[in-house]
């Protein structure tokens, strides 16, 4: 269980930091629990209307993210961790961030309920 979870949690969050993904309100709405709360690299915290709003009008940076970890908190959370590089449209400066992710299992699917990308040195 514990694998195929972490598999499935991964592939989740690997999709959320796809382009088309993130310009899609339907998916977005799909994959973002309604108690969704997330703190910002900027520091800024903001919810699911924000995310439905803001998100889908954004250009899409390029991601990687590595290093992933499952926590399973209960039948129905889970956190991963891990770690993230970001280059914006434009710039050349690649940045680096801690990630972390709590997942709840709502009405028989994965959604994520917070969200946190603290910035970091590179790795």
């Amino acid at each position: 269980m514990h694998t195929s979870l972490k598999k499935k949690l991964v592939e989740l969050e690997l999709y959320l930091l796809k382009a088309d993904v993130r310009v899609s309100i339907q998916d977005l709405d799909l994959l973002i629990h309604d108690d969704f709360l997330e703190f910002g690299g900027s520091g800024i915290s903001f919810g699911k209307k924000e995310v439905l709003e803001q998100l889908p009008r954004e250009k899409c940076p390029e991601f990687s993210a590595s290093a992933f970890e499952l926590r399973h908190l209960s039948c129905d959370v889970a956190q991963l961790v891990y770690k993230a590089t970001m280059k914006k449209p434009g710039e050349f400066i690649t940045r680096y961030s801690l990630r972390s992710s709590l997942w709840r299992k709502s009405q028989g699917r994965w959604q994520m309920i917070f969200h946190q990308g603290t910035p970091c040195e590179p790795f």
